[in-house]
């Protein structure tokens, strides 16, 4: 199929690690049979945007557009499109492609695709070309790769939850969590304060483990039954042995045997937060209680729109702050001092 790569979108950019942001412009693809344009209204920024723009991890390739939490509206589609129509609410998190033949693809976890997903930005996709992400005003996705957003979620309060939200979503339904289940949460930011919720309202008893007493009253408007501060000793010898599932949501290490010792037999610590240096346990806090230490990535896209649903359905929804476009660098250097409550979400309409 042609790929005339003729729609210019404007961009937020970084053209080297560390760098500040840019306004530029790109070239999306032509719509192809089975694409979408979306006109994009609002980003969310993630921490592991700040990860890839400061080039982290050491896969950055520059310059480079972040953002996976996007929300937008429909403004054409191709000639094979069958989902979606002008004028829709939709979404886009983490990635945009796959293969679609092997195992993991057809049973609807995309995220584990055998070929390699394609993530929606600093990714190279099957056709060659590198992939941008979301801190633009427009976009080309296929469409099998795109989300309905529900009528009564606004479009600014849904984008953190096509990343923030599904990333919590999906291990505590795959962990089966529900009533009788005692779950706690370790970390009260942007994933944290949407696992609270979400825990609360799966039907689980839910614990909030923050290093400081501050963010109490939130948790406890969000649905925990329980707030702890690690910072106090006194925390893991009240709370030894209590819990079926610790989610852990924070990106620093974590003294795993203490977190370890919170579990009942056959409890889980999940890590979905994701630290840049290597964690060590001792294995005798596995073996002495059946535990398991996991790991949980996003969703597939079938889930994606499932947990929209839920939280639609339940009114959940990520705490924001929205900023314009100027905003951005201030908005990655308040991140990373932990000074936001609790998704920053940027008005592409400001680029």
């Amino acid at each position: 199929m042609c790929n005339h790569q003729n729609i210019t979108a404007r961009v937020l950019s970084v053209p080297s690690a560390k760098a500040p942001f840019e306004k530029s412009t790109i070239e999306r693809r032509d719509l192809r049979s089975d694409d979408i344009l979306i006109d994009i209204r609002y980003c969310g920024i993630c921490h592991s945007d700040i990860h890839n723009a400061h080039d982290d991890w050491g896969h950055g390739v520059f310059p480079m557009v972040p953002g996976h939490e996007i929300a937008g509206v429909v403004t054409a589609v191709g000639s094979d499109v069958t989902k979606f129509a002008v004028g829709d609410r939709v979404g886009v998190g983490c990635f945009v492609n796959s293969c679609g033949e092997c195992e993991y693809c057809l049973r609807g976890d995309e995220q584990f695709c055998t070929k390699g997903v394609v993530l929606v930005f600093n990714a190279v996709d099957y056709d060659g070309n590198l992939t941008y992400g979301g801190y633009s005003q427009k976009m080309v996705v296929k469409e099998k790769f795109v989300v309905r957003i529900p009528d009564s979620l606004d479009l600014d309060v849904a984008s953190p939850l096509l990343c923030a939200g599904i990333t919590t979503y999906s291990p505590l339904k795959y962990w089966n969590v529900g009533p009788g289940k005692k779950v706690a949460v370790v970390g009260m930011g942007g994933l944290g304060h949407l696992a609270v919720q979400f825990a609360h309202t799966m039907g689980a008893e839910v614990t909030v483990l923050s290093q400081t007493m501050n963010k109490k009253n939130e948790a406890l408007d969000f649905g925990a039954d329980h707030y702890y501060a690690t910072s106090d000793s006194a925390t893991f010898t009240e709370l030894a042995g209590q819990f079926d599932l610790i989610l852990n949501t924070v990106s620093a290490n974590l003294d795993v045997d203490a977190y370890l010792s919170l579990l009942r037999v056959d409890g889980t610590l999940v890590n979905v937060g994701a630290p840049a240096k290597p964690d060590e346990y001792n294995v005798f806090s596995l073996i002495m209680g059946r535990r398991s230490i996991a790991g949980s990535n996003v969703g597939g896209i079938q889930e994606t729109q499932e947990m929209l649903d839920f939280a639609a359905e339940h009114g959940i929804a990520p705490m924001i702050e929205v900023i314009s476009a100027d905003q951005v660098d201030e908005a990655y250097e308040r991140v990373l001092r932990s000074d936001v409550r609790y998704r920053f979400v940027i008005d592409m309409s400001t680029l």
